[in-house]
C-alpha cells in the first residue's frame, strides 16, 4: 500500500527548516521606531497609554536613537511637542524647535541611522487640526506652504526623510517643490498617502496633545469603508513626487495594504499605530494573550500583507528579542 507524502508536515516538524523556508521575514532594519520629542526641559515624561514610551528631550531622544541603532533598527520617526502652540502651528518650522534639535543631536550620536521627521501641524496648533483654520474649517490650500516650510526646516537640520501625515490635497507636490528650491532635492518624501479616520489614534493624541478642540478629522482623513480611494490617493502622491508610501493604521487595514502593494512600484510602509500597541498591552496585562507572541505575530502579519517597512511602537522590544534569538523559537509555542 502507498501513502501520500505530506512534505509540508515534515517542514513544520523541523524548526531549522521552518526558519530557512519562511516566506515572510521580519528583521530589525525593517522597523521604524516612533519617538516623541518635547521642548519642556530635560525630563523624561512617561506616556500612560503607551507603556514603555515617553516624551523625550532632544538629547534624550538622541540617546534613545543611538540605543535603537545599536539593536539594528533602521530608522526613527520624530514627532515634536512644542512648549507653546498657536493658530498657525508656527513651532513646526522653528529652527530651534524640538524636532530640528533632535535631528542634529541624533546625527551626531548615530550618523548611520535614517532619521524621519513627521510633517504635520496638529501637534503645533492650538486647535489640534492638521492644517490652519478658516471660519472653523481646515483651509487646505493655505496649509500647504506651512507644511512645506516645516519640511524644509527638517531637511536643513539633517533629516533623511520627511513624512507628511496631514492628508491635505497637493501637499506632496508643494513639499517637493519647496525642497528642490531649498537645495534639499535629495531629501526623501515618504507620504502618509493612505491614512484613515480611525479610532486607533487615541494614545498618540494623548502623547502629542493633538486632539482637536472642535470637530474631527473625517473631512480630510479617509473613510474606513473605502479601498478604491486608497489606490487613488497612492497614485496621486506618487505622481506628485512621493518616493514611498505609508498605510495607516496597520492591522485593521491589511486588505488595503495588500491592495496598495499590488498597485504601486515604490516602497510601502505600514504604521502599527498607538491604539494597536495599547490594545495588545491592555489585553496582556489582563492575562488574555501573550504580549511577546502577539506583537511578533501582528507585526509579521503586516510584512506578509506587503509592507516593506513597519513603523511600530514595538520596534525596541522586537529588536531586543531578535538580538537574543528568541522570537522565532517562541512564536510557535
Amino acid at each position: 500500500m502507498s501513502y501520500p507524502v505530506h512534505r509540508g508536515r515534515r517542514l513544520r516538524r523541523s524548526e531549522g527548516l521552518r526558519s530557512v523556508m519562511r516566506e515572510s521575514r521580519l528583521t530589525a532594519d525593517q522597523l521604524v521606531a516612533p519617538l516623541f520629542v518635547h521642548d519642556d526641559g530635560s525630563a523624561r515624561q512617561p506616556i500612560a497609554s503607551l507603556p514603555g514610551h515617553a516624551r523625550l528631550s532632544p538629547e534624550l531622544a538622541a540617546d534613545e536613537a543611538a540605543s535603537l541603532a545599536a539593536l539594528g533598527i533602521g530608522s526613527v520617526l520624530l514627532f515634536g511637542i512644542p512648549r507653546a502652540k498657536d493658530a498657525d502651528g508656527s513651532g513646526a518650522w522653528a529652527e530651534d524647535g524640538p524636532v530640528p534639535r533632535a535631528i542634529r543631536a541624533i546625527k551626531r550620536r548615530a550618523p548611520g541611522l535614517v532619521v524621519w521627521a513627521d510633517v504635520c501641524l496638529c501637534e503645533y496648533t492650538d486647535h489640534g487640526h492638521c492644517g490652519v483654520l478658516c471660519d472653523g474649517a481646515v483651509d487646505n490650500d493655505a496649509s500647504l506652504p506651512l507644511l512645506a516650510r516645516a519640511a524644509v526646516t527638517y531637511a536643513h537640520a539633517g533629516a533623511d526623510v520627511v513624512a507628511p501625515s496631514d492628508m491635505m490635497d497637493g501637499r506632496v507636490a508643494a513639499i517637493r517643490v519647496a525642497l528642490d528650491r531649498a537645495g534639499a532635492s535629495e531629501t526623501v518624501i515618504v507620504s502618509y498617502a493612505v491614512k484613515y479616520a480611525s479610532a486607533f489614534y487615541g494614545p498618540f493624541r494623548e502623547a502629542a496633545g493633538s486632539t482637536p478642540r472642535a470637530g474631527d478629522r473625517r473631512g480630510y482623513q479617509m473613510d474606513p469603508g473605502n479601498v478604491r480611494e486608497a489606490l487613488r490617493e497612492a497614485h496621486a502622491d506618487i505622481e506628485e513626487g512621493a518616493d514611498a508610501l505609508i498605510v495607516k493604521p496597520g492591522l485593521p487595514y491589511l486588505d488595503v495594504l495588500r491592495a496598495v502593494r499590488g498597485e504601486v512600484r515604490v516602497p510601502v510602509a505600514a504604521y502599527q499605530v498607538s491604539g494597536e500597541y495599547a490594545m495588545l498591552h491592555a489585553a496582556a496585562e489582563r492575562g488574555w494573550l501573550d504580549l511577546e507572541r502577539s506583537m511578533w505575530e501582528t507585526t509579521l502579519g503586516l510584512r506578509r500583507a506587503g509592507a516593506d517597512l513597519v513603523i511600530s511602537y514595538f520596534a525596541r522590544p522586537l529588536a531586543e528579542r531578535m538580538s537574543e534569538g528568541r522570537m522565532i523559537a517562541e512564536a510557535g509555542r
